[in-house]
């Protein structure tokens, strides 16, 4: 099987990325058995969509005829647009400041008018590396103030996979933005 990237760092790049994305979506399924369906039903959707965008990043590595690049780039963006709706906007975590979910709210809201600006911005063409960029770094901002409000609210037996959770979907932006950035401009 021949893949789409031919450099080392980028092969180890993409793999790291769609090792750790597996590895947190993993976790996350062993979540909803062990917390049960009717506790953790949201994550199972969630999962599904965290899912498709990693079978979209193996298509692509793996040079699948099945998938070109602004078919890869249109629907990652569209599934993670749903996380970022349903997960931060829709059914947004309860928050133990005001600020902090606040802040988390704007961002969520920018990062999703991101996704739609930047492709929508020349007739539906696939991103440049400079907007794939940006859309990762507001969804590592978002996931950093998860993060935050998690350790000043008591630990408890959820947290450990609340700390995976918000990192998978920025782990799938960062490989949207690996995969992409070794193509050719």
């Amino acid at each position: 099987m021949q893949t789409r990237f031919k450099k080392k760092v980028k092969l180890f790049d993409i793999g790291i990325t769609a090792v750790a994305g597996m590895l947190s979506v993993g976790v996350m399924l062993y979540a909803i058995v062990y917390f049960g369906l009717r506790e953790a039903w949201p994550e199972l959707v969630l999962d599904l969509f965290y899912i498709a965008c990693l079978v979209m990043i193996g298509m692509y590595f793996f040079n699948s005829s099945r998938i070109t690049t602004h078919q890869f780039n249109y629907w990652c963006s569209v599934f993670v647009g749903i996380t970022v709706l349903l997960r931060d906007i829709l059914f947004a975590p309860p928050l133990a400041y005001y600020s902090l979910k606040l802040a988390c709210l704007t961002l969520s809201v920018l990062l999703l008018c991101t996704l739609t600006y930047f492709y929508a911005l020349k007739d539906w063409q696939p991103y440049t590396k400079r907007n794939l960029w940006i859309i990762c770094i507001i969804d590592i901002l978002i996931a950093i103030l998860y993060n935050v409000d998690i350790y000043l609210e008591p630990a408890n037996e959820y947290t450990d996979y609340q700390l995976t959770e918000i990192w998978i979907r920025p782990t799938i932006t960062y490989g949207l933005v690996a995969c992409f950035t070794t193509e050719r401009s």
